[in-house]
């Protein structure tokens, strides 16, 4: 299948869709971290010239940025109106996305506004749930793709403390681990391996051949 995978810089979904045979790149205005040639640095709606899909795309999984659309964020647009309106751009951004004319979407995005303001979504995973030793709620909103189903046997177990499951990127009182910094937003929104993998094994069910791209725009 053709995919791409649309604000990912990291590499992680891209290289997970890759490695089963399927033809994978990933978009972002930021260049791509592992400087893979699989990469489209730029706007993601540039690969869909007049709304159109000339790229014939089977599959778009969209990461778009959380910073104003997360819950944890959005207490501050009342006291700050230039805020809201960027959250107001993002909720567009988002519509925009689930409106490509692609048979096959999903859009990961942290717990926010997208389910009120837009729809629901359609399944809410945790790292813990697929190998990987974090908490982190991270929802998904679906089209014509099924939803995840994590294997028993990955599931990593928290320590407890006070009654409380902690995971590896959590201290003690629940908070994460990553302390202040001009990078902690880029660590934070990388998608852990477990994730990315358990979504190229359930949604990459037919292979193609991965050494050819062409991007027409």
């Amino acid at each position: 299948m053709k995919i791409l995978v649309a604000c990912e810089y990291s590499g992680a979904v891209r290289e997970a869709f890759r490695k089963l045979g399927h033809n994978a790149m990933s978009c972002d205005f930021l260049p791509a971290d592992d400087e893979s040639k699989h990469h489209y640095q730029g706007d993601m709606f540039d690969l869909f010239p007049n709304g159109e899909n000339v790229n014939q795309f089977d599959m778009v999984i969209a990461f778009p940025p959380c910073t104003y659309l997360c819950s944890s964020g959005l207490h501050w647009n009342k006291r700050q109106p230039e805020r809201a309106v960027k959250t107001e751009q993002a909720l567009q951004f988002v519509e925009a996305i689930m409106n490509l004319p692609v048979e096959r979407i999903a859009i990961e995005n942290p717990v926010g506004c997208i389910s009120t303001r837009i729809r629901k979504y359609d399944q809410m995973v945790q790292p813990y749930e697929y190998g990987d030793d974090a908490s982190k709620r991270t929802c998904l909103w679906l089209k014509g793709l099924p939803k995840l189903q994590p294997n028993p046997s990955d599931y990593v177990s928290p320590r407890m403390v006070d009654g409380k499951p902690r995971w590896a990127n959590q201290t003690d009182s629940g908070q994460n681990r990553l302390g202040p910094s001009d990078t902690r937003w880029k660590e934070r929104s990388k998608t852990y391996p477990g994730i990315a993998k358990a979504m190229a094994e359930a949604w990459g069910k037919d292979s193609v051949d991965a050494n050819a791209f062409l991007i027409t725009k």
